[in-house]
């Protein structure tokens, strides 16, 4: 290592690290004597290892690993910079001669780096409450509960029917691990005179937060009259944030796409035009309204279109497609072909996941044009920035939809025989229900039943794998079922009912939060 070394400026020394494995460090917050049990508290070598491909999880330690009740201690992710070193002392001992004199032994120091260190776990916050599965007898000495509530074989009917007392304990108790300070709001001062507003018994427990001035109209199916203009404030708020000629230019290019298609949903309007999230929150009620129920739910309107008298607004009515899952279908769960986003077969708790700060957009932010000039802007141009694919709202033959469940309209449906369906009552259309609209009854049924044999034949041609029991008669009825639209098994029929899949988002809900 001496012949490597460099005299940098004030005589430090530079050294030429050689080639060393990369390595994790974690902080235990222990005294280690076995290192096969410490590795257990941790998941094992499998489990650190997944912590680690993964950099928005936080390793979590279990001081008890074969206690399924055990609340685990998490720890942070950072990176650092370091190096592991090993470092020998050599002691060595000089003879004494024949004098009073003691001689000190010659100590020497070898050192040897076994590898650099770019990220450590440390164990900052505090362990949770922990609640052993104990009971109280009636002479009061605590009895374990663990031989009686933990399944550790298959067991008998006589297991399950036991009289025990209930145990159910929360997976975590405290959502926090580190403590903040809680700052109370102080009272809010009135003006002499004020009186706080009637409020009836069933709206004693409210919303949590004030309610979000983005001001859009929501229309039922029921309601006889539909907006023919926006809100004064809607108005007002969007022109304050309409400051830059990119803000002009979307607003032009929505009038425009309304114009073309009274009806459009929020996924396919991001498809069609570059804008801020945030900005297209203020703008589409400025143009639209928003239906609640009925064949055209979660869609955005055009002021003063009524979907409810025009036929020929059939087209875009929605459909609320999920991809069928289970064996009769040719996949299990776990050979779902689209994974879900959210899943309660794999389920963080809170404290393990460690979550971005947010940044908080403010009204200066929009007037500035959040983002749409600048550094960032120059890699990724405003008129595709924040575009989305087409297969976010359009359906075609031989690709899978990129999630488990998808909101289509009707005229999204690009594939031939779905059109058919579609247009089976096309001029003769004569009563608007809010289930199956201007379309024939059990119309979406049929779609679903055609998107979804569409979508096992896509699995079989990828992964023949899956289907490889399927019988040649079988196919042959698939393919009979596929050509005419109709059900194989009426009784099959009925048991469907179109559960939403694990993890997927609900669309409509998350799209009204954004405004109430």
């Amino acid at each position: 290592m001496a012949a490597g070394r460099q005299w940098g400026e004030r005589g430090s020394a530079v050294l030429e690290l050689p080639r060393t494995p990369r390595l994790v460090c974690v902080e235990y917050p222990g005294l280690v004597r076995d290192v096969g049990a410490m590795l257990r508290t941790l998941g094992g070598e499998q489990g650190v290892s997944r912590i680690y491909a993964d950099p928005a999880k936080r390793l979590e330690l279990y001081f008890r690993p074969k206690d399924p009740y055990c609340h685990p201690v998490c720890a942070n992710r950072f990176p650092t910079s370091t190096m592991l070193l090993k470092v020998r002392r050599r002691t060595k001992k000089k003879k004494q001669l024949d004098t009073e004199e003691q001689i000190q032994p010659e100590v020497q120091f070898e050192m040897e780096i076994l590898g650099t260190v770019t990220t450590v776990y440390k164990f900052q916050g505090m362990s949770d409450f922990q609640y052993l599965a104990m009971h109280s007898g009636p002479d009061g000495k605590p009895t374990s509960m663990y031989d009686k509530v933990l399944m550790l074989k298959p067991e008998k009917e006589e297991f399950f029917n036991r009289e025990l007392p209930l145990y159910i304990p929360p997976p975590i108790f405290s959502r926090l691990d580190t403590p903040v300070d809680y700052f109370y709001r102080p009272d809010i001062q009135h003006r002499e005179g004020y009186n706080n507003p009637q409020v009836s018994g069933e709206n004693l427990i409210g919303l949590s937060r004030a309610r979000r001035p983005h001001n859009a109209i929501f229309v039922n199916f029921d309601d006889e009259e539909i907006p023919t203009k926006p809100l004064d404030a809607a108005v007002q708020t969007w022109k304050k944030v309409c400051t830059n000629p990119v803000d002009k230019k979307v607003e032009e290019e929505l009038r425009k796409l309304f114009e073309v298609r009274p009806v459009w949903s929020r996924n396919a309007v991001k498809a069609n035009i570059s804008v801020h999230p945030d900005k297209l929150k203020l703008l589409l009620p400025y143009l639209a309204y928003y239906m609640l129920t009925g064949p055209w739910r979660s869609l955005w309107v055009r002021f003063g279109y009524d979907p409810r008298k025009h036929p020929e607004a059939k087209i875009y009515q929605v459909l609320d497609f999920r991809i069928r899952c289970g064996m009769k279908y040719g996949y299990a769960p776990n050979d779902m072909p689209v994974k879900a986003k959210r899943s309660t077969y794999n389920y963080s708790l809170p404290i393990t996941v460690k979550k971005p700060v947010s940044h908080t957009v403010s009204v200066h932010d929009l007037k500035q044009g959040l983002g749409t000039s600048g550094a960032s802007a120059a890699k990724n141009p405003a008129s595709s920035r924040y575009k989305l694919k087409e297969s976010i709202y359009i359906f075609r033959e031989g690709a899978l939809p990129p999630y488990r469940q998808m909101f289509y309209q009707l005229c999204d449906l690009n594939v031939e025989s779905l059109q058919k369906i579609i247009r089976r009552n096309d001029g003769t259309e004569s009563e608007c229900t809010e289930r199956d609209g201007w379309c024939l009854p059990k119309t979406s049924d049929d779609l679903r039943d055609s998107m979804s044999l569409m979508i096992k034949q896509i699995i079989r041609s990828t992964r023949p794998a899956l289907f490889s029991s399927t019988t040649s008669s079988e196919d042959g009825k698939e393919q009979l079922a596929y050509e005419s639209g109709e059900d194989e098994d009426d009784e099959e029929e009925e048991e469907e009912d179109f559960k939403p899949s694990d993890g997927s988002e609900n669309e409509m809900e998350t799209e009204i939060l954004d405004y109430v």
